[in-house]
């Protein structure tokens, strides 16, 4: 466990199980006392533990990140390009090919942002002071001088320092949603636990960097820096490693096969040419490069960055913010979505759901704090002013309560204990006036909420003199001290086993029960004494059962991933009881079946995947569980997206296809570790994420059936001049100018495509596919055969008639760019018929797109230093006449193909 320092001669080692041993034990083993350690004892532990702080992280050299942009084999191709063309003095061509490169990687540079921050963000929680005693005197130091042995004062409001083993406590409560993701605050204690007990229900630890909010105690330091619950989980994030997205592992392939394909083509023109035509070495050569260009899509991953980016734009707008680009499209692959409960698929904010008295079992409307709602039973509405049984009950969970609860504008904010927060909720559903209550009936005395007593007592004096006592707590407990029961007519002996059948019945479902109890003595008090409490025969006035309730547009976003072929599974650190009742409102699992990470912890890797691949729902969940999960999804072959907030989420955040992290209640180092942040820690904002990740995945995919016909048509003109013994039709750098300018202006076009129909109603793509199906391969192949006929069957004319060369290749390179320019509108719809209204002007960037690259091919086909740069020349009318008629040839070619793939399928079916 994290509770333990490193090896030493005189302390246990580190995985001892402080939690099990009793304070005093505590104390001895780490060669301390109740007055602190001496400061040459502290000196010299301080010098064999280090400081109370995480080591920083190593930051990635910003020339290193650069560099691994060139990291690609397609990249490496056109560096040996333009090494070789510089070699042959063809200093434009070599020069065009760096820029090309060079751009390239500037856009792989910026978009990878800022550099890994988890490791930073995880150092700034812990905290910056600590009040220790050293030699019999309290001092404040800084918490980085802390070290094993040291005792600790706390307070409510401090950070805990170091982890701390606690040897007296009063009244103490911590908020620890930073380590176990539960909003609500602990009680703590100093009695020893069981040594297999998971963190979140050691109840005699203080964890560094959680948070006081109640009482006050003392401790002792057991662990101190990267040794600590908190480091530990920092180990783990920087042991582990990111997944490519699924995207960029496809491409990786597809990128592979390219280049082997492009080197082979290359090197068998080459060899061709040499041997077999006894052509001169450095023709032959350009001639291999050339065509190694053009086949090369060099606009690509500009294309997809736009896309992405895109994609990152419309996500922002539904506030899902992303940190690196290609979260996008993973988004768009996953199949399994593993989500914290408390805050992300609920509101984190407790909410009486049923009032049970002995007359009634009332169920409350109305969800959060704001107090609008009301009570109905068996489906009929109930006024409270006519039930003056249940109004005492209200205004007892009103009275017998320290929390605050204020409206300012249109939202309620509160203090203190959320359950008592929504006991006030409660009372101002029921039409009771805070200000006016407590006014009426002034609190004389208190007896606090102790974790050794499980209840809390108000004394209060009416204007007339008579003394009143409300209690609540822990049904056990305050059934133990009452001796009746309030009913609407009078009171009654309690009947314990009708309390005792009702706690079980609720408590199955989910809920947090209070039980709710009042005294009136027969004297007036003036102080409120333990004793008198416990004697007193109090009345039971009810029970209230509390959840923190899911969001109504977290239920209808699950059933949207089910239909998309998404399963959802709940990770929690919650109990069994309340992660099954809100996994069943919200279709999560089969309301019966729940895994706690105790099971898990029995479980090897193999059971582990079964498991995780046959379970929705997995209850008391620590980080280690939630990694373990994350990873046996993955080597199942899932797609794993991860929601979380606190720092133990981080890990498997990191670890995740894809991290999810809150915007608003997630910590930093959640943020840092996750690639997308929701702002509005809203699950139902995932949905839109996905169905925008899948819709970004699909324009890529058109893309790509865009673009490699033009490269593969550009290739294959080359090849057959060569083959046919014919001077070039084009040269490198025309090639590129089409690659890199005319390809990319038109094709950004496509990652402005809306939505298909039914996007979030089919499965998601397989993981495991290659990005191009067969039926995609086959229309590149079908188009670039159109492109290598109609450009060499033009190129061929044009030489025939006595034009020269450089008006040729004019013809060649114009005959491509307006074969992309038709072949653009076909790529709209891979199958279905563009010949409509919508088809044609549906999307106004094709149209502003196509306007301006007609611009700019005119600059490039007229303008002299256009001319002199790229060797082209002035075309005539006949010329452009023969070049349009091409594009439309193409055009209705493919529609044509549409059509008799349509007629095809329909005959199948």
């Amino acid at each position: 466990m994290a509770d333990k320092q490193p090896q030493a001669s005189a302390l246990p080692e580190s995985d001892f199980a402080w939690h099990s041993h009793s304070p005093q034990q505590a104390i001895e083993l780490l060669r301390s006392t109740l007055a602190g350690l001496s400061r040459q004892e502290a000196q010299r532990r301080f010098e064999q533990y280090g400081a109370n702080s995480l080591p920083p992280p190593q930051q990635k050299n910003a020339m290193l990140r650069f560099l691994q942009q060139f990291h690609n084999v397609l990249i490496y191709i056109l560096i040996a390009a333009a090494v070789m063309t510089a070699f042959w003095a063809h200093w434009i061509d070599s020069a065009v090919i760096i820029g090309v490169v060079v751009i390239n990687a500037l856009i792989g540079f910026i978009q990878e942002g800022k550099a890994e921050k988890a490791l930073n963000a995880i150092r700034h929680m812990l905290s910056l002071n600590a009040v220790v005693m050293r030699e019999n005197a309290s001092h404040s130091i800084a918490a980085e001088q802390l070290v094993p042995g040291d005792i600790v004062l706390l307070q409510s409001g401090d950070k805990v320092p170091a982890d701390i083993r606690l040897i007296r406590c009063k009244n103490m409560r911590i908020e620890e949603a930073v380590l176990t993701g539960e909003s609500e605050a602990v009680d703590k204690s100093i009695h020893a636990v069981d040594s297999r007990t998971v963190i979140a229900d050691r109840s005699c630890i203080a964890y560094s960097g959680t948070l006081v909010v109640y009482g006050q105690g003392t401790g002792v330091v057991i662990a101190t820096g990267q040794h600590t619950e908190i480091g530990r989980i920092s180990q783990m994030i920087a042991k582990v490693d990111r997944l490519a997205s699924p995207l960029l592992r496809q491409m990786a392939i597809f990128g592979r096969w390219l280049t082997l394909a492009i080197v082979l083509l290359a090197t068998a023109i080459f060899m061709y040419g040499l041997l077999l035509h006894d052509y001169p070495v450095q023709e032959m050569l350009m001639a291999a490069i050339s065509m190694a260009i053009a086949a090369i899509p060099e606009g690509l991953p500009a294309i997809m960055t736009i896309s992405l980016a895109l994609g990152v734009q419309n996500m922002a707008r539904h506030h899902a913010i992303v940190r690196r680009l290609p979260a996008v499209e993973s988004l768009g692959a996953v199949t399994v979505i593993c989500t914290d409960k408390t805050g992300t698929l609920t509101r984190n904010e407790m909410t009486v759901r049923t009032v049970i008295t002995v007359d009634h079992q009332l169920l409350v409307s109305g969800v959060g704090y704001a107090p609008s709602g009301g009570f109905s039973r068996q489906g009929k509405e109930l006024q409270m002013a006519d039930h003056a049984d249940l109004l005492t009950l209200c205004r007892a969970g009103l009275l017998c309560n320290d929390a605050v609860l204020q409206q300012h504008d249109d939202s309620w904010v509160n203090q203190g204990d959320p359950t008592e927060v929504a006991l006030i909720t409660l009372a101002m559903k029921a039409k009771l006036d805070p200000v006016n209550e407590r006014a009426a009936l002034p609190r004389a005395d208190v007896i606090p909420f102790e974790s050794e007593h499980r209840f809390m007592a108000t004394l209060h004096d009416d204007s007339a003199g008579q003394s009143v006592v409300y209690i609540k707590g822990a049904p056990e407990e305050v059934l133990s001290m009452c001796s009746h029961q309030r009913s609407s007519s009078e009171d009654q002996l309690i009947d314990q086993d009708f309390w005792h059948s009702k706690i079980q019945q609720e408590s199955a479902a989910g809920q947090r029960l209070l039980a709710i109890a009042c005294w009136v003595p027969r004297a007036k008090l003036q102080t409120l004494a333990f004793a008198d409490v416990r004697e007193a025969g109090a009345t039971l006035l009810g029970l209230v059962g509390m959840i923190d309730p899911p969001r109504e547009e977290a239920i209808a976003a699950v059933r949207k991933c089910h239909a998309a072929g998404i399963r959802v599974k709940m990770i929690t650190g919650d109990h069994r009881a309340t992660a099954c009742a809100i996994g069943a409102q919200l279709g999560i699992g089969d309301g019966l079946h729940v895994v706690a990470g105790s099971e898990l912890d029995e479980m090897d890797d193999t059971k582990l995947r079964r498991i995780a691949a046959d379970m929705d729902i997995f209850a008391r969940a620590n980080p280690e569980h939630k990694l373990r999960l994350v990873r046996a999804l993955q080597e199942n072959g899932d797609i794993v997206a991860m929601t979380g907030d606190g720092v133990n989420d981080a890990p498997a955040l990191k670890r995740a296809d894809i991290g999810v992290a809150m915007g608003q209640k997630g910590t930093e180092v959640a943020k840092e570790a996750a690639e997308m942040v929701l702002m509005d820690d809203n699950f139902a904002s995932i949905a839109y994420a996905v169905e925008e990740g899948r819709t970004v995945y699909d324009n890529i995919r058109k893309t790509l059936v865009y673009i490699l016909p033009t490269s593969c048509g550009g290739a294959g003109i080359l090849m057959l001049a060569v083959l046919l013994g014919m001077a070039l039709p084009i040269t490198p750098v025309q090639i590129l100018w089409i690659n890199m300018v005319t390809t990319v202006t038109l094709a950004i076009s496509l990652s402005f495509e809306r939505p298909e129909t039914g996007v979030m109603s089919r499965p998601p793509q397989d993981p495991h596919a290659p990005i191009l199906s067969g039926f995609l391969i086959w229309r590149i192949v079908f188009v670039a055969l159109l492109m290598i006929g109609g450009g060499f069957a033009l190129y061929f004319l044009e030489i025939m008639q006595g034009f020269s060369i450089e008006f040729s290749r004019t013809v060649v390179v114009n005959v491509l760019v307006m074969g992309q320019i038709v072949y653009l509108y076909n790529c709209r719809y891979l199958l279905a018929p563009v010949l409509s209204r919508e088809g044609l002007l549906g999307n106004r960037y094709i149209l502003v797109s196509i306007g301006l690259l007609v611009i700019v091919q005119l600059a490039f086909t007229y303008l002299p230093v256009m001319q002199q740069l790229f060797g082209t020349t002035d075309l005539t009318v006949a010329a452009w006449g023969r070049i349009v008629a091409f594009g439309l040839i193409v055009f209705l070619a493919v529609e044509l193909e549409k059509y008799v793939i349509a007629r095809s399928s329909a005959d199948a079916a």
